[in-house]
């Protein structure tokens, strides 16, 4: 008795199913590990916000400073000079970071990284709102007084950042409102936007009453002074601009621009 084998149309058929089933198969991996890494970066823009009300609460009221004068060292960490890396251990955050006395990178972030050619190595992909919280326009080398945000709720202490330079994606330790700011406090050009949108095209955003949120953006930069494509790179900024929007304590309620 002759039993039928598979036809050509039939082999055909089923490895055509067997494609679209990993095909699916391996959509739905890719969809879960990148809501793992959107959720490990929540938690580590959250402990960033927690380190720094616990500086707050050790000096005077003030959130950390940004940088200072000298640039050697940051919110992050410290370098001996403009040419070496930064030491993520030393920071002023440091002793608020945990066991590792460090910024844990954004393992999304860590993917896309071009090697170690990082424009400010050692922020982890996260950068602050230096203008505002971790300075003032009259005294950038200075933390904000936590109790001079008049809205908490609604300015950015936090969010995901980058740097596009024409070999790729770099660190980036501060995040640049729509304008930079004088010393007395007027709005006196457009910066280059930082935020970077790299989870599914939303950025984690951490606000001043410890809240994290997922932005979408509200415009996307175009070419910048380092030769980056910050639209191809998915790198601009959310939220309303009149008065620097979101990142601006004072920021009064209003029809975005």
């Amino acid at each position: 008795m002759k039993t039928r084998g598979f036809t050509l149309l039939e082999l055909l058929v089923v490895i055509a199913i067997i494609a679209v089933l990993a095909a699916l198969l391996l959509s739905s991996l890719q969809n879960a590990r990148r809501a793992g890494q959107a959720a490990q970066c929540v938690q580590n823009i959250r402990g960033l916000a927690a380190a720094n009300l616990g500086y707050a609460a050790e000096h005077e009221g003030r959130y950390c400073f940004a940088q200072d004068i000298k640039n050697n060292l940051r919110w992050h960490g410290v370098r001996t000079s403009s040419s070496k890396p930064f030491d993520g251990t030393k920071g002023p955050l440091s002793p608020y970071l945990g066991a590792e006395a460090r910024v844990k990178i954004c393992p999304a972030f860590q993917q896309i990284l071009s090697g170690r050619k990082s424009f400010e190595n050692g922020s982890g992909g996260y950068g602050y709102n230096e203008i505002y919280i971790g300075g003032t326009p009259a005294d950038p080398w200075t933390g904000e007084l936590v109790v001079n945000v008049q809205n908490p709720s609604a300015t950015i202490m936090f969010a995901d950042t980058g740097m596009s330079r024409a070999t790729g994606v770099q660190e980036y330790p501060f995040c640049e409102p729509p304008q930079w700011v004088s010393p007395n406090g007027v709005l006196a050009g457009a910066l280059s936007p930082s935020v970077h949108f790299r989870h599914g095209g939303r950025a984690n955003v951490v606000w001043c009453d410890g809240h994290v949120t997922a932005e979408a953006p509200g415009m996307l930069g175009k070419k910048n002074t380092y030769g980056g494509d910050d639209k191809k790179n998915q790198i601009g900024w959310f939220g309303p601009a009149r008065d620097n929007g979101w990142w601006n304590p004072a920021f009064e309620h209003g029809p975005a621009d």
